[in-house]
């Protein structure tokens, strides 16, 4: 027989309606049950995938500071080359012979008696 043929009838007593209390309490209690899981579901994927988005924003901002870094630290780099460079060059500077030689090459200065000869640097064609 099948459950639509069934026809069996309800003993009308306090026992079992105390039992179908209980099996209609026991059928809420997993309902909430499964309620709770799927709420603490829901909110645990929310948390996590809150957290990897954050992550994921943290590593892209880390990549972009250390390129910056490295940049920073090449010009840095170069930036005490040249100082190294302009340092030498005061030190030149002070010196009174190398200025004196500066003064003859580039600007012709003669001291009494001397005689200045220009040389040209290219080869002749001929």
């Amino acid at each position: 027989m099948t459950r639509k043929e069934r026809k069996i009838a309800k003993i009308d007593s306090t026992y079992m309606k105390q039992y179908d209390a209980y099996v209609e309490r026991q059928v809420k209690k997993k309902k909430r049950l499964y309620r709770r899981l799927a709420l603490f579901t829901i909110v645990v994927i929310i948390a996590l995938g809150s957290m990897i988005t954050y992550h994921m924003n943290q590593r892209d901002l880390y990549t972009e500071k250390k390129e910056a870094h490295e940049q920073l630290e090449q010009q840095l780099a170069s930036l005490k080359d040249e100082e190294k460079e302009l340092e030498q060059e005061i030190e030149l500077l002070n010196d009174e012979d190398y200025v004196l030689q500066i003064a003859k090459t580039n600007y012709f200065f003669s001291e009494e008696g001397e005689i200045i000869f220009k040389i040209p640097e290219e080869k002749a064609s001929y």
